[in-house]
Formats: structure tokens, sequence, C-alpha cells
């Protein structure tokens, strides 16, 4: 068969998701029975959890950025771009390419794995002065940034300017928030050292949550015990408080405070791609609605999953917990992929579909060090022996074999020689900050995505 007459299948997104999905597809489908092309701005799978690390060093960003090409039976067309529109009656999905050149890509089946972006709120300030962890660009400029703080501290003359230079503070309590001041507080701790004219005492790091608790998830007491560790690190942990306005340097808290600060890290929870709402179609909080089999009601050949779909959790439900819908995490992601491949090879065969169904395996949160606390299969573990579990889950879970290599290299050469502490450049002399990471103003609307498929003709319907 050729190209013209081989069914199309878009996957959209390269994360835990999508490159589960096509690494399936790839396995299970002769090359003559689809064509399958891969939406993603970077032929790299990020390993998210992970990316703490980077930022603090520990790991250098080619560690945990997986490549796409490396697989034996790799045939999948990379589009480097982002889908920033859908149109599933015309069945064609619009493409924002790295070059900005907006292309038509029409297709027969779609699996829709945007991931999530971070959540903002309206507060003033926030997205001009606040940085984001959800990038490899993020974690490595976040490093850079860290360490420029220090370096101008050092040099400044001005008691008022090293106070704002030396307070960090960091937004959110979920894993991300936690694990990103517990590694970047470790940063800061072990590079004063090679500052003799700085202060250790002015180095604060502060970590908010408007929630009244640190990774509820973990329990009660896994709970204290991580507050346990980041407090006594000096981390002041302040719950029931958020960001009321944020300036270039100095944070108001909504209890009043004003922290100066030159740094403001935002990982406040995360929400759907804007890809979803371009769709028309029913949403749960933001995520496309679909049902336990992953694909769209009303919609044949459209399947959804991961962060940017609110797939029924069969398991909770069996526990009669209503409206249960699997969390976005890279567990159920992976997981999920795996199915939605076999979902559309039952499709493209005339098979019968399977609902996804997964038990969770547990938690692991890396604090750095030896610190650590984990629930691997409800058993709750802190120290070393959480930190050996959490590090061995997230190794095993890597998807090559050289990137393996590269995490097992870095953990050992940091533990043995630590951190050297520099710059790698990409503190450039322009600032950027969240917004200018993720993208989240290049979407279209649903009117203008039927619009400019009309109007070029590319539909099939």
């Amino acid at each position: 068969m050729d190209n013209v007459t081989r069914p199309r299948i878009l996957v959209v997104g390269a994360g835990f998701a999508g490159v589960e999905c096509v690494r399936r597809l790839e396995r299970r489908l002769s090359a003559d029975e689809a064509e399958i092309t891969l939406v993603t701005p970077f032929a790299y799978q990020l390993y998210l959890p992970l990316l703490p690390q980077v930022a603090s060093g520990v790991l250098t960003p080619q560690s945990i950025a997986l490549s796409l090409r490396r697989s034996r039976k790799y045939r999948t067309r990379i589009i480097p771009g982002g889908a920033v529109g859908v149109d599933l009656r015309a069945k064609v999905c619009v493409i924002r390419t790295i070059t900005d050149e907006m292309i038509d890509e029409p297709y027969d089946y779609i699996v829709l794995a945007p991931g999530s972006v971070t959540r903002t709120f309206d507060i003033p300030g926030l997205t001009d002065h606040a940085f984001g962890m959800k990038t490899l660009a993020e974690a490595a400029y976040i490093r850079d940034h860290v360490i420029t703080q220090l370096d101008l501290a050092d040099a400044s003359q001005d008691p008022a300017e090293r106070a704002s230079r030396l307070q960090f503070v960091v937004v959110g309590g979920g894993y991300a928030g936690t694990e990103t001041a517990a590694c970047l507080q470790l940063l800061t701790h072990n590079a004063v050292k090679r500052y003799p004219r700085l202060d250790p005492g002015l180095i604060k790091w502060h970590l908010i949550d408007i929630a009244p608790k640190l990774m509820p998830e973990l329990g009660d007491k896994l709970g204290r015990s991580a507050q346990e560790v980041l407090r006594k690190r000096g981390i002041d942990i302040s719950l029931g408080v958020s960001i009321a306005k944020a300036g270039a340097e100095e944070v108001t808290f909504t209890d009043g405070r004003v922290v100066p600060t030159r740094t403001l890290i935002w990982t406040a929870g995360v929400v759907a791609s804007p890809l979803i709402g371009t769709l028309g179609a029913e949403t749960v909080r933001g995520r496309l609605a679909v049902t336990s089999k992953m694909n769209l009601p009303g919609h044949d050949g459209v399947f959804a999953l991961g962060d940017a779909a609110a797939v029924p959790d069969e398991v909770k439900a069996a526990r009669g917990e209503e409206s249960a819908v699997c969390p976005p995490t890279a567990q159920h992601a992976m997981r999920q992929g795996k199915v939605v491949a076999d979902n559309v090879i039952a499709t493209l065969r005339g098979g019968e579909l399977r609902p996804y169904e997964h038990k969770d395996l547990g938690l692991v949160v890396d604090l750095g060090g030896t610190d650590a606390v984990s629930k691997p299969l409800g058993i709750e573990l802190r120290g070393l022996p959480a930190q050996i579990v959490a590090r061995g889950y997230h190794w095993s879970a890597l998807r090559t074999g050289v990137a393996k290599a590269r995490v097992l290299t870095n953990w050992t050469l940091n533990a043995i020689a630590g951190d050297d502490f520099v710059r790698t450049g990409f503190q450039t002399r322009r600032a950027a900050k969240l917004k200018d990471f993720e993208y989240t103003d290049a979407y279209l609307t649903p009117e203008q995505v039927r619009a400019r498929v009309e109007g070029t003709g590319t539909g099939s319907g």
C-alpha cells in the first residue's frame, strides 16, 4: 500500500502517554497497515519527575531527555511543532511548527495526548515575574538564575539588594513544588560555602500553598515527615497562604507579608493543554470527557488520554467513589498509552475496545541528598530507604538504557564530587519568565480552527 491508501494515525504530544502509544503502535502494526505521525516540538520524551534534579544540577538536561529516534522499530514521522487546533468534523489538526508556519494535517485516527500546562490565576504580575517548572528549558534556566542571584549578591554592597537576591519563594505544596524547593535549597546550601563574603543565614527559602497540608495524597504521617525534613533545613513553610501580587523585586502574600525576592517559582498545579478547548467538546474541569476506553463519544477514531483527558477510574468506581477520574500522573499516562494503542489497533482491525484499569502502585517524593518519603504499595518509608525506593522507581521507569546509564552516572558523580555551581549561559540579558516558556497564547479558538480549515479546503467532510 502507498501513503495515500494507508490509514493515517496522528498522535499529538510526546509525553509519557503519547510516547508509550507510539511505541506500541510501531511494535504491533505492520508498516503497510497504517502511517503513524507524531506532533511534538522536540524529538524527545521528557522524564518530568526528575526535572527538579536538573534545576538543582544533580542531573544534566540531556540525561532526562529521552530520544525518540533510538528505537530500532522507529518509523514514525515527526512534525516538529505543536497542535494549536483540531477540527473534529473535518478530521484536520492545525499545527504551528517550530518555525511559526501553520500547517493543516488530515488524519483518520487521532490520539490526543497534549499533556498539561501550568495552572495560573488572575494574580497581578504573576505571569510576568514567576518561573514555572514544566519544561527542560525552564529547569535549566532556573538553575542559572539561582546561581546568578548568589553571584550578584556576593558582588553587591547594598544590604537590601543582597536580602532580596537571597530569598526564594516556591508556590505549590504538591510533589513538583515540594521537590523543587527541597532540591534547590540544597543547591544554595552547598553553593554558599563557595561564597565566603555571603552570610548563609541570609539565604531563605519559602514554600507556600493555599491548601492546609503538603502533599495530602501521602497521608498525615508521611506529609508531616516531609515537612519536618524541610523545616530542619530552614525552609519556611506557610500553608493556607498564596500570592496576592508579584513584582520584580518583591512578592506580597495573601496574609499581608511582603517578601523581598527576585525569584518566584510557581508550581501550583496544572490544567489540560489549551488544545482541548479548541475541540468544542464536553470537558470535565478542563479535561476532555472520554469513556473508560478513552474514546470520545460521538466521534469515530478520536482518543484522548493523560493529563488532557478525564479518564474514568474504574478501580475507584468499583469501590463506590462517584465521578472518579484518573489523576494526572506519569504512572497512569504510561499505562493509558498502551491501552489506547491497543484500542486504535482494535478499531483498525474491527476488534473490541477494552477499558483502562490500573491500581496505583504508590508514591515517591525525592527531597534531595538522602532525604525522601515514599509509599510503595501502601508501605510508608522515610529517609534513606525511601530514597532508594524513589530513585529505584525513577531509574527503572526511564525508557532507554542510555538514559539509565546517564542518570546513574550523574547521581554517582554528584554524590562523590558534588557540584561546581557554574552558570551555563541560559541566563541571558533578556529575562524569561513563565509566560515565555509554555506558549499558551499560541492556540486558536474553535471558530478560528473551523474558518481556517474551511478556507483552505483541507477538510474531508
